[in-house]
């Protein structure tokens, strides 16, 4: 993983959270936060680490749903810990 640069793992983080948001067995407000978690990630103006912190306040705040399938969970635990190595 340490390999990637920045940008291929943030590639990765959103090819993953669209997984989850085309998933119709994810409750809506669990696909809108990742929804906006990627919009946050394609924000050019901001450098790769804020973009991934700020993706990651969103899918920590919702990975405490209890209504989330344990697959979604293990997927946005595995985006996070994806995330939290873009470093500026």
């Amino acid at each position: 993983m340490s390999l990637y640069d920045n940008e291929a793992k943030i590639k990765q983080a959103i090819i993953m959270l669209q997984k989850i948001v085309n998933d119709a067995a994810v409750p809506r407000n669990i696909r809108r936060a990742a929804t906006d978690a990627i919009r946050q990630l394609q924000v050019q103006s901001l450098s790769p680490g804020v973009r991934a912190a700020n993706a990651i306040g969103i899918l920590e705040e919702i990975s405490q749903d209890p209504n989330m399938p344990s697959h979604t969970r293990t997927a946005i635990w595995n985006i996070v810990s994806i995330l939290e190595t873009v470093r500026d």
